[in-house]
């Protein structure tokens, strides 16, 4: 396989909620075909909305040993994304989520090492169903199709397609690596980070489906300025819009939203990583066309640039430690442009080198 290999004696958990059954069962089979120990991890669709409806501090606090076990001894994880309820966590106390995130904290760590630090052992892909058509503006099938175009394999040969774009996006990676300060500059935004000593990556299919991005950390202490997101921040089905941002000293000092003002506040005291930036992206897929309200298709979108506050990437040398690492859009289409040591690198959502 191009994403991931399920090799014979490998433990391999397949994450995925029980709308999603179908996709994860067909992986399960897969696995066994291939001589795997596949390992179902199947949670209800309406699971964390009880939890976090009845859990006390201490169970919020609470992390699961058999968890963590799991997230120290598989070999690989398949997560697959698919939910009848987008919105389940609307009105869920957004302290109770920040006591949540902040408890995972140790366990995100050992995942970021053990999953995302090392390309081949983690894939996250998406099941469409009719909530996240519906959230996205769409029909279901019209959604499938969508799914299908933007993770690319709608083409001819896939695999040779993803091949290609890796080889594009390694030339990007190879200039992007020799720039030491980067400057953002758009609707209200003027924003300058230094990635000096940080590796750029190369997001071409193998940790996510759809896929399409270039990524670093940015250095801690570096980021300085203010930004404005043209898009909602979405976390856990809660909107955040017309986000601003002001940082000093690579922290968050001041914070604003139109609405879901309250869990933009609370998302960076989580803990002392979370005010600061993880990850600095440029998004590459111009086959995703259109903002869907679900990350993992939106921060691909090919004329975007997106932030994340909380935990950074480990493999590109990033040293920030949180509880959570939430993505944050901004589209560059209209008057956008990136700096990189001084020089115009990109603009209005094209690179120029």
């Amino acid at each position: 396989g191009y994403s991931l290999d399920a090799n014979r004696g490998e433990h391999i958990g397949i994450q995925a909620s029980t709308i999603a059954g179908p996709l994860a069962l067909a992986l399960y089979a897969e696995a066994l075909r291939r001589g795997a120990y596949p390992k179902m991890m199947v949670s209800f669709d309406d699971q964390e909305e009880v939890y976090f409806s009845i859990a006390s501090d201490e169970q919020l606090e609470h992390i699961s040993p058999f968890t963590e076990f799991e997230i120290k001894n598989l070999d690989k994880i398949i997560s697959v994304f698919g939910s009848h309820n987008l919105k389940a966590l609307t009105n869920v106390d957004p302290g109770k989520l920040a006591k949540r995130n902040a408890a995972q904290a140790p366990l995100m760590s050992i995942f970021v090492e053990r999953f995302i630090s090392d390309s081949g052992h983690y894939v996250v892909l998406p099941y469409p169903t009719s909530a996240m058509a519906q959230e996205a503006g769409m029909g279901l099938i019209e959604y499938e199709d969508f799914v299908y175009t933007s993770c690319n394999v709608d083409k001819d040969d896939p695999v040779k397609y993803w091949i290609r774009k890796s080889e594009e996006q390694q030339r990007l990676v190879g200039i992007l690596n020799d720039i030491d300060v980067f400057r953002v500059v758009g609707e209200d935004t003027d924003l300058t980070l230094s990635t000096k000593g940080r590796t750029w990556e190369n997001c071409d299919g193998h940790l996510n489906l759809p896929d399409g991005e270039v990524c670093t950390t940015p250095v801690e202490k570096s980021v300085e300025g203010h930004i404005r997101f043209t898009y909602p921040g979405i976390f856990q089905g809660r909107e955040i819009e017309d986000i601003s941002l002001t940082f000093k000293d690579g922290d968050v000092v001041e914070a604003s939203a139109s609405k879901g003002e309250d869990l933009l506040l609370s998302m960076v005291k989580v803990d002392e990583g979370s005010k600061r930036v993880g990850e600095f992206a440029i998004g590459t897929n111009e086959d995703i066309t259109r903002f869907t309200k679900n990350m993992l298709f939106d921060e691909k979108l090919g004329h975007t640039m997106h932030m994340a506050l909380g935990a950074g990437l480990p493999s590109s040398g990033g040293e920030n430690k949180s509880g959570i690492h939430w993505d944050i859009l901004k589209d560059m289409s209209t008057g956008g442009k990136i700096y990189g040591d001084g020089k115009l690198i990109y603009k209005e959502g094209r690179f120029l080198i």
